[in-house]
Formats: C-alpha cells, structure tokens, sequence
C-alpha cells in the first residue's frame, strides 16, 4: 500500500471506533435528557458544555489541531442537545394565563421544544404538575418594580414542588388595542394587577381607568372580543401579534429596568454537584421559627455562619394562625456540601418547619 492508502485505512478503522463512541455517547445523552425532564432542567447548560470545552481541550497538543477539536467539541454537544430536545418533545409545561403572557414567553425561553399547557391561575398551574398532569410548571415569583407574587410564595411554603431553575425575563409592557382605536379614544385600561401596578404612572397621567384581570393575554383577549376602540390592554408584544392586535405604544412601565423572576418547578429535587464550588449555585428555603425572642435573627445568622450569603428574605403571613408568619430565604452557595448539610442540621433545629424548596445554577 502507498501512502494514500495507509492513511484512507487508518481513517476508515478510526471512523469505526468514533462511531461506537458516538452511539454510546448520545446513550448517555438520552440519561441526561431523562433526568432533565424528571427535574425540570433546560436542555441548554451553558457552563457545563464550557467546562467541557475547556478540560478536553487539554488532551490535544497541537495548537492548531486544537482549534478543530473545540468546534467538534461544539458540533457534537450541538446534536447531543438536537437529540435530548428529541426525546423531550412530550414535556408538557404548565403556565398561568393564555398563549402570549409573560408566563408563556418564559416558557417557551426555558423549554423551547415542549407543549405548553395553560391554566386559569397560579394555583391551577402549580397543582397540574404535582398531580402529574404535566412535568413542570412555570410561575413568577418577583418583579423587579413591583415585588413579590405571594400567591407564589405561598404555594412553595405548603406544596410539594421544587424549583430546579430560575429565568429573568425583561418585561416590556405595551398598550395593545383593537384597529381603529387611538391614544386619544382610550378610556380604560385592563391587566393583570402586577402590571397596572408597573404601568401606574401612565394610567394615572392619562387619567385611564384600570380594570384588573387575571393575567396580561386574558385582559388583551377581552379587549379583541370586545371589539370596542374605547378600552385597551396592558400585554406583551407578542400577544398583540397572536391576537392581531394593534400596539398604541411601547414600553409604558414606569420603570426601565423591569424583570421578572420566574421558576421552573418540578416533582423531583435537583441535587448540585458537590466536587466543585461555582459562582453561580443558589439554593431557595422557607421556614418558620419558634415564638421565642431573637429565633428568627439566630436562623439568619446560621446562614451566615457557614459561609451562605443570603439574597432575599421576605415574611408571609401564615393562612391557617393568625400573627404567625413564614420566611422565604434565598442564597447563594451549594447544600450538597459540607457546609450545606451543617447548616440544614442546625436550622431543623432552631426552626418548626424547615423545607428546601430548591438548588439551582442561573447565568
């Protein structure tokens, strides 16, 4: 054989091995697939798919060799993706409101290749996914402007439900309204509260009426149905084109660096790897504290004490004992440590009820 015919050779008997690696690697992929629709998990990780960019990148030692291998590194996570999204196309989303809300935007971001399913409200949405009904349910927790959605926080306080990844997603609010309409023959507005309560300066300022509804696409519905030119709605852009809506104006939230916080919740609970701190860990707990002086500032310390820097700390009033009140920590940092597993054994401790509502990595 020449040396044409050497090299063909070697090629042909590498491109047999790379076949049988390739087939066992998307095995493992379709593993990874399944653990991700139990827990709620974006089939997109962009630090992990770095991490492995940069550890295999060291086995090669030609330079320009190397250049290669990242872009097949990248090809090869690229159809791995391609083929998890496959297999994970019957995850069923479950979200509050109508194709078009905020919550169905968010969705779609987290879950790209799912079937969304809609529910009336918060709860609704919520209890489909702990009953089995669909694998995860997307719901908002804080605005930026306007605060927490408590119906939310309650609902991690008593259901069963783990928050396993979070998405911030920008709001722009328009004033969407049927063809013909005008800023001027406008008369009353319509939206979900968290909304009107964000776009408060430009409804007062128009001297607009507000009428509340259950979310943003259920009051821009209302207002295609209508058919009136007297009546808008406060919704996303997006809505407006699903409904063929007309938009009057844009972005009329009074505050230009409105975000929304909203959680993918599924029945199973997401446990980090342990093997390495990241920068990016959080990790999501509510508790209540015994009715005795300085309990709720010695569970804060505890945090404090294992190296956990808490983010957000909010109280809710507790439905079922009057005066009594829950508290909502989130953190940075990993409980799959050490550290994590010390502090949990200390709060069961000085608390009454403890629950690990969730871990999670975020961008």
């Amino acid at each position: 054989m020449n040396e044409l015919e050497i090299a063909r050779k070697t090629i042909s008997e590498l491109d047999a091995q790379m076949a049988e690696l390739f087939e066992k690697r998307m095995e493992a992929s379709a593993l990874v697939a399944k653990y991700k629709k139990e827990h709620g998990l974006n089939i997109l990780d962009t630090s992990r798919e770095n991490e492995v960019i940069q550890k295999n990148t060291k086995y090669i030692n030609d330079p320009v060799i190397k250049e290669y291998y990242v872009e097949m590194l990248k090809e090869t996570m690229a159809l791995s993706r391609a083929y998890q999204s496959r297999l994970n196309q019957g995850m069923r989303i479950a979200y509050s409101g109508v194709e078009g809300a905020y919550a169905h935007i968010a969705s779609k971001k987290m879950f790209p290749n799912a079937t969304y399913v809609a529910y009336k409200s918060f709860e609704e949405a919520y209890f489909a996914t702990q009953n089995g009904e669909c694998d995860v349910s997307v719901l908002p927790i804080e605005n930026s402007y306007a605060g927490d959605v408590e119906t939310v926080m309650d609902l991690l306080f008593t259901g069963n439900l783990y928050a396993n990844q979070i998405c911030n997603l920008e709001i722009d609010h328009c004033l969407v309204a049927n063809k013909g309409a005008t800023l001027s023959s406008i008369k009353a507005v319509a939206s979900h509260p968290q909304a009107l309560a964000q776009c408060k300066e430009y409804i007062d300022a128009n001297g607009y009426e507000a009428q509340s509804f259950a979310n943003t696409a259920l009051a821009a519905k209302m207002v295609k149905e209508s058919a009136r030119i007297d009546i808008c709605a406060i919704a996303s852009e997006e809505t407006a084109k699903i409904l063929d809506l007309e938009i009057l104006q844009r972005r009329i939230n009074t505050s230009r660096t409105n975000t929304t916080k909203f959680i993918a919740l599924s029945r199973a609970y997401n446990r980090l790897d342990s093997s390495k701190r990241k920068m990016n860990e959080h990790f999501m707990l509510v508790f209540t504290v015994k009715n005795e002086a300085g309990s709720l500032a010695k569970t804060i310390d505890i945090i404090g004490s294992h190296g956990f820097n808490m983010i957000n700390l909010h109280s809710r009033p507790m439905k079922e004992l009057l005066w009594n009140y829950y508290f909502f920590v989130e953190a940075d940092g990993n409980l799959q440590t050490e550290e994590g597993e010390k502090m949990l054994k200390e709060l069961e401790q000085n608390c009454d009820r403890l629950k690990v509502v969730g871990s999670y990595l975020t961008d």
